[in-house]
């Protein structure tokens, strides 16, 4: 796989401009179209045994699902591209929609107004998914981008599926996901609702929530294996620890976080319209006051 210390000049017909980042079996680069001289992102995955087929996998899973969506909160995947030697496929190349945009753990919102028109443009996003029976199953602030105009984006479709998949393995991101991802269950719409209220509790407070799988490193990690779902211990709502947080908002992330399924909302439409209403209520110009760190300095 190309790395960004020896970043090639072409892949395929792209020529690369610049190496944007690495995840762990990716590169990605911003890269232009010869012709169009369209910018795009380009997600490049590479062959390099027989275990690494997974991540090729994945990244056709992921266009598999992307170029289906067409929502102005997800970001934009383009196509496909399979780079073959001697008929075998030994990489892949994805391009997608270039974003200028910072990830929700890197730019926090500027007071809570600003925050809950962050939580309704992702919660309008996973809507639309489920609207075409699709779960992201991964959603977490560096899964969301967020421009200098408040516009959101939600990225890594990486761990997306069809709704009512069961996985073969655990996927997901311990402090973020719900019980049926870390017990393999099936995969649904209200997993995003689960995934979503653990990133609104974390953006408000800064701190993840008791959940099924927790991170390591936290006492509750020192459990083996996954906690059930009836012993997931919730955490002490927003609005006790921060009376400046509203407590309908407050409410709507503690159901959105119940561990049991059938306790959470009935559907993201159900988190969307409540969370418009919180937004009216608020209803509140932004103000200058900035975040220092996840920790209840909001400029409410």
């Amino acid at each position: 796989m190309p790395s960004s210390q020896s970043q090639p000049r072409k892949i395929g017909t792209y020529t690369v401009l610049a190496t944007l980042g690495e995840g762990a079996a990716s590169i990605l680069y911003a890269v232009q179209h010869p012709k169009t001289k369209q910018v795009s992102a380009l997600k490049f995955v590479e062959k390099t045994s027989e275990k690494s087929q997974r991540f090729l996998d994945q990244v056709e899973q992921e266009y598999a699902i992307g170029s289906k969506l067409d929502h102005k909160s997800i970001r934009k995947i383009r196509k496909l591209v399979k780079h073959r030697k001697l008929l075998k496929i030994i990489s892949v190349s994805m391009i997608m929609e270039l974003i200028d945009a910072s990830t929700l753990d890197q730019q926090l919102p500027k007071n809570h107004a600003h925050a809950v028109d962050i939580f309704l443009q992702v919660a309008e996003g996973l809507a639309h998914m489920h609207s075409r029976g699709f779960v992201h199953a991964d959603i977490k602030p560096n899964n969301v981008l967020v421009d200098e105009d408040g516009n959101v984006k939600i990225i890594d479709l990486g761990q997306a599926c069809a709704i009512g998949t069961v996985k073969k393995r655990i996927q997901g991101t311990p402090g973020y996901m719900a019980p049926e991802q870390a017990h393999r269950g099936e995969i649904v719409p209200k997993t995003d609702i689960y995934n979503l209220g653990a990133m609104m509790y974390w953006v408000l407070l800064g701190e993840v929530i008791p959940t099924a799988m927790p991170p390591k490193g936290t006492s509750e990690s020192l459990v083996s294996g996954a906690v059930d779902a009836d012993k997931v211990n919730l955490p002490i709502p927003p609005h006790d620890q921060n009376p400046r947080i509203n407590a309908l908002l407050s409410k709507q992330i503690m159901d959105c976080i119940q561990p049991k399924l059938e306790d959470r909302p009935d559907s993201m439409v159900v988190v969307l319209n409540k969370l418009e209403l919180i937004r009216d209520v608020l209803n509140e110009p932004i103000s200058s006051t900035q975040i220092v760190d996840g920790s209840t300095t909001f400029g409410d």
